[in-house]
């Protein structure tokens, strides 16, 4: 009991249910509103009732903090419009793997550093890249994106971006609107990148396949045929000759689980029947023609020396 013996019964047990719900940390806000003074807080974290965890932040009882507990501290600690961000948010939303201590913390107020917890400061965040995750004010996942991009290995960055397809939670608008208010931060020209292969791409299906083989004709490779029939299948493009196809996909067209079942078989069947099939995707075209041609070259010749 943390006030006055008439006071304390009604008072701890709406501190114990706030407690509850805020994985055992509170502010001294949240105690300043819940009825208590300045005197009682000190006599109570004197006495080990309360335990300070950060300027303003206590946990209730014990220290035995959760991870969670962690971040909300954090956050609490962070002042007001506090969000847990970077690391630790994409922890808090299932993103990645990695721990969320030290725990990140942005606001638009500037604070220091401290042992635990890694302030960072931010004007230009507004409703859209607030959220809530099991109960802990949190940067959304796009802004948490792009906090991040600058930080980590362009692999993580794509493998984040997946998790959160696979999560149901990946809002392509919502990225676009947080690269368009933020175009100057570190992290804009990485997540651009790592999103390219969600926008729709550039070319139609039959406009991919002539600018593929205005590609193969530039770099003066052997002529495929369009179209052909083998083994049971059409092919979008095929070197006779080489006994080596080329299938352009776009997602769009490609992109559910029974094409999917249907990709890898209709593949299994043109290796049974002595073809070899590589598959390019519309968007690594657009990405990166010359590199794909490259590749296609030496792939071409490779499959020509084992046709001798």
């Amino acid at each position: 009991r943390l006030g006055m013996r008439d006071e304390a019964q009604p008072r701890g047990q709406d501190l114990a249910a706030l407690a509850k719900r805020q994985y055992g940390v509170v502010s001294i806000r949240q105690l300043k509103r819940l009825g208590y003074s300045k005197q009682s807080v000190s006599r109570a974290t004197a006495e080990g009732r309360l335990h300070q965890l950060h300027h303003g932040v206590y946990a209730v009882g014990h220290t035995d903090l959760s991870l969670h507990s962690e971040c909300l501290a954090g956050v609490l600690g962070g002042g007001p419009g506090a969000l847990l961000s970077h690391y630790s948010a994409a922890w808090l939303l299932g993103l990645l793997r990695t721990s969320p201590v030290p725990v990140h913390v942005t606001g638009p107020v500037p604070r220091r550093h401290r042992s635990s917890i890694r302030q960072h400061r931010s004007r230009t965040l507004i409703d859209e890249d607030r959220g809530t995750e099991k109960g802990i004010p949190v940067t959304s996942v796009a802004r948490t994106a792009l906090d991040l991009a600058p930080h980590v290995r362009f692999q993580t960055l794509q493998r984040l971006l997946k998790r959160s397809e696979e999560l149901e939670v990946f809002d392509l608008p919502a990225f676009e609107s947080v690269l368009a208010r933020n175009k100057g931060h570190r992290g804009a020209r990485p997540l651009r990148r790592a999103l390219a292969t969600y926008r729709p791409p550039r070319f139609t299906r039959s406009g991919l396949e002539e600018y593929f083989l205005d590609l193969v004709e530039r770099a003066g490779l052997p002529r495929p045929v369009s179209n052909y029939n083998v083994a049971g299948h059409e092919l979008d493009v095929y070197w006779p000759d080489h006994r080596f196809a080329v299938e352009l996909d776009v997602f769009e067209t490609h992109g559910t689980r029974q094409s999917f079942e249907d990709d890898r078989l209709r593949d299994e069947d043109l290796t049974l029947a002595g073809i070899e099939v590589r598959r390019v995707t519309g968007h690594r075209l657009e990405r990166e023609p010359e590199r794909v041609i490259d590749r296609l070259a030496q792939l071409l010749a490779r499959a020509a020396a084992g046709a001798r």
